[in-house]
């Protein structure tokens, strides 16, 4: 059967350049990078040369980056590493879990939480940020781009603010990082997440930008690894897929290449919309990262229509991979303000550096007549008609 998988918000495939990047490592490249004969030193200097290009691709200088396992390690090292039992935190109410299941951690151990709502669009009001502020306010944590709609959030008025009252900025950048050009400086936050299996790199790991001068308390307990800010001998191969991953990245940022992959997306959206009636898209409005699109199908259950697209083929999703098989609808479209069946009847879409035109072409002929069938069979839709 032929495959088409439009669900690289939950993963992407290892590019092949990664994958040749990493290899020598699982094999004769061995070495621990903290040993000081031959075969540290030389994994020690592929650790070194992919921290360059994470750097490179987050616009900072290479000491202020640490790598983690992944995004949810860096959002945690944040947030449990500057807060202490006393402290206020600010957060928005559509933060993927390490962030919120983070927050209410710190709360148990004596911290204050301050969650703030977002509008129909997703997006969260700065002057909102700026209203809970508190004399104890320690850090502020939002996202770059939500990884259920993708969008962006004002990230840099929210440094602004955050820098005007001394207070720590924390950004995740996961679903962001290698879909948009990131400034670190630019933003103004003190520290930013991101995650290697999030853009063609494997998973398993992942980097934390921490601003120079800025101390942060490890999560590990251990070596003085990471200069001392994460404990344990680094993932080499990780880390080298990772760095090339960001390199790959960077290079595309460069020459414009989101704007094909943003023209894919709106293809995608655009045809799905123009053939299906009772659907729409959640976050219109609001600037998105150039690969999500979010819709909802009216009087269909999510699941259902994941289930029977991936038996004819494609790959989607109901929202976050880390929430597959939840119950409860999406809290991130639940806080925009959908109701909870339009929430479990919304699909994500997210097209990847592998995406074709000819798989949106298989993605737009079997999304509308996969909806329809559905709705065949939906008596809350039957219901409806026959009413109208």
């Amino acid at each position: 059967m032929h495959r088409v998988y439009l669900d690289n918000n939950a993963t992407t495939p290892v590019l092949p350049e990664v994958f040749e990047a990493m290899r020598p490592f699982f094999g004769e490249r061995f070495g621990n990078a903290s040993s000081i004969h031959h075969h540290g030193q030389e994994t020690r200097a592929a650790v070194e040369d992919a921290r360059e290009s994470v750097a490179d691709l987050l616009g900072c200088s290479a000491a202020e980056i640490v790598f983690t396992s992944g995004g949810t390690e860096s959002d945690n090292l944040a947030i449990a590493g500057w807060v202490a039992a006393g402290d206020h935190v600010i957060t928005s109410s559509i933060e993927h879990h390490a962030v919120l299941h983070a927050c209410k951690h710190q709360e148990k151990i004596g911290c204050d939480v301050t969650i703030l709502p977002v509008d129909g669009r997703g997006l969260i009001d700065p002057s909102d940020i700026r209203r809970a502020l508190r004399p104890n306010t320690k850090l502020i944590s939002v996202m770059l781009a939500n990884n259920e709609t993708g969008v962006l959030q004002p990230v840099e008025e929210i440094g602004k603010i955050a820098s005007e009252a001394s207070v720590l900025f924390h950004t995740d950048a996961v679903q962001a990082a290698a879909k948009v050009p990131i400034k670190v400086r630019q933003i103004g936050c003190d520290a930013l997440s991101i995650s290697g299996h999030k853009i063609h790199a494997p998973q398993g790991v992942g980097a934390l930008y921490v601003k120079k001068g800025t101390r942060i308390q490890p999560l590990f307990h251990g070596g003085r690894h990471e200069r001392s800010r994460r404990a344990g001998t680094e993932n080499v191969p990780g880390i080298v897929g990772l760095g090339k991953a960001a390199q790959i990245a960077k290079e595309a940022l460069d020459r414009g290449d989101v704007l094909q992959m943003a023209a894919m997306r709106d293809r995608l959206e655009q045809g799905i919309l123009a053939q299906v009636d009772e659907a729409g898209v959640n976050g219109e409005g609001a600037s998105r990262v150039p690969n999500t699109t979010n819709i909802h199908f009216d009087h269909i259950e999510g699941e259902a229509l994941v289930i029977a697209l991936d038996l004819k083929g494609l790959a989607v999703s109901t929202g976050a991979a880390c929430s597959s098989g939840a119950i409860e609808p999406s809290h991130v479209l639940i806080a925009m303000g959908l109701r909870p069946d339009q929430a479990r009847a919304s699909i994500r879409f997210s097209l990847g550096k592998q995406t074709t035109e000819a798989e949106i072409d298989f993605a737009l002929a079997l999304v509308p007549e996969t909806v329809a069938r559905l709705r065949a069979i939906s008596p809350r839709y039957n219901k409806q008609v026959v009413n109208t």
